[in-house]
């Protein structure tokens, strides 16, 4: 064949045809790499330049293996199962669109060899999952990055899913940015609203019409609470359902049984005391009032808050309103 690309790219290529079609399963001969070379790119070079080629890789640092069977590549920059974690981290996404999802499974895979995408099969499900159809998610990000980086506010209009299904704006936003965070499973910017005075946590997947505009953003140092910046395991451990109200000091008494769920949602500095009864404990957190009213609800069988006097009231009635609704 006559050759379409020039011999001095042949080492580049030999590396491509290594991380494409070899691994320790799948070895490659020189007879293997010459053909290859040779159909895939027009380069014909004699079996000695190969091998001449294979220990240049070697020597500028690639991982280059050999076997009786062949040379392959013995380690890349991801392993496989690492792999497989960050696609399925994508795919259960629910802020991602399916489009997204799927260009970053394939970017994914590409990391890889065609071995490993015939054993990836999500790339062909994606679109029978639960996915935003908000196509802004990563211009938003940049934008959001952007305003950052040079301390400016960012302009938005803030949506609701209505009964169409379908995204609809309730408000637009002024807000000074300061941390994207993901939270069980939902992606939030952290920001402080410059017309209501308050940090408020938005759902990135419900922003459209995201703008960076001409005015300085607040401080974060200058919010009560954060004078010395962000503490993420407080604000994540303090505020589990992402309210913004300030977290005061909270006793419940517990099952035992749900420890795994309070270590979870609280993390491992909840202060957890045996009691009188095996089967109970006593559980000390710093956490949003509102958020504990609503996990405390949620595992209503097994939680009874003590204190605050005013939380515990309004689960109090939170409880007895819901009753009424199943009477």
């Amino acid at each position: 064949m006559e050759s379409f690309e020039p011999k001095k790219l042949a080492l580049i290529r030999i590396w491509q045809i290594l991380k494409e079609y070899s691994d320790y399963d799948h070895p490659l001969t020189q007879e293997d790499i010459s053909d290859k070379l040779g159909s895939l790119y027009g380069i014909s070079i004699e079996r000695k330049a190969i091998s001449r080629n294979l220990s240049l890789l070697k020597e500028a640092g690639v991982d280059v293996g050999s076997r009786k069977a062949g040379s392959y590549l013995e380690t890349r920059e991801f392993e496989d199962s690492e792999l497989h974690m960050l696609i399925d981290g994508v795919l259960s996404s629910k802020h991602v669109t399916a489009r997204h999802s799927k260009d970053l499974i394939e970017r994914l895979c590409s990391l890889s060899n065609r071995y490993f995408r015939s054993s990836v099969k999500h790339i062909h499900s994606v679109n029978d999952w639960s996915k935003t159809d908000n196509q802004a998610l990563f211009y938003n990000i940049e934008l959001i990055d952007t305003a950052i980086e040079e301390g400016r506010q960012i302009h938005y209009d803030y949506n609701k899913y209505g009964i169409d299904k379908k995204l609809h704006k309730t408000s637009q936003q002024y807000v000074s940015t300061y941390l994207m965070i993901l939270h069980n499973q939902r992606y939030y910017l952290m920001a402080y609203s410059e017309y209501w005075k308050n940090t408020v946590f938005h759902r990135l997947d419900r922003i459209t019409n995201m703008t960076v505009v001409d005015k300085p953003a607040t401080p974060i140092s200058s919010l009560p609470g954060y004078k010395n910046g962000i503490d993420y395991k407080e604000l994540s451990n303090a505020m589990p359902y992402m309210y913004t109200d300030r977290p005061e000091p909270v006793e419940f008494i517990a099952d035992v049984t749900v420890i795994d769920q309070i270590i979870d949602w609280f993390g491992r500095d909840a202060r957890i005391t045996k009691t009188n009864d095996e089967s109970k404990v006593r559980v000390a957190v710093r956490v949003s009032p509102n958020a504990m009213e609503h996990w405390a609800t949620q595992y209503v069988d097994h939680v009874e808050v003590l204190s605050p006097a005013p939380l515990r009231e309004r689960i109090r009635e939170s409880l007895e309103n819901g009753m009424k609704k199943y009477k």
